[in-house]
């Protein structure tokens, strides 16, 4: 018997945008992502080596997509640093999980692009250890 083919990691997810130049400007000056190459209605950035495609849609066939987590060591810095740059946040960075084998913690805080995605930021560490 062989083994089959295993998938890798994902090399790349898609969110639907309407402006091309203010998600490059966020998602690149903002958030502080490599730019790859915009070709006409398309922008793709590197976030650490995941690739995020960003296709601009006309607002009869836009939709928002799927969540983007944004993992971080210090979801509390990350957090008061991406406020400085105007980043506005729905909420605070909050605890969603304590696992009590491990004795850590899971934290978010979730945010907008400006084109009506959410995104968050997560964050595990030590209990007791953010907020």
């Amino acid at each position: 018997m062989t083994t089959p083919d295993r998938l890798g990691p994902i090399g790349q997810v898609s969110l639907m945008i309407r402006d091309v130049a203010r998600a490059e400007r966020f998602y690149g000056e903002v958030l502080g992502l490599p730019h790859v190459f915009t070709f006409g209605d398309l922008a793709f950035f590197d976030a650490d080596g995941l690739r995020i495609y960003l296709h601009r849609k006309d607002e009869a066939d836009w939709r928002p997509g799927s969540i983007l987590y944004f993992r971080c060591d210090d979801i509390e810095r990350m957090h008061r640093d991406l406020v400085s740059r105007g980043v506005q946040f729905t909420d605070v960075p909050h605890l969603i999980h304590r696992d009590e084998a491990t004795r850590s913690e899971e934290w978010m805080a979730f945010f907008e692009d400006g084109e009506g995605n959410t995104l968050a930021l997560m964050s595990r560490v030590a209990a007791g250890g953010a907020g």
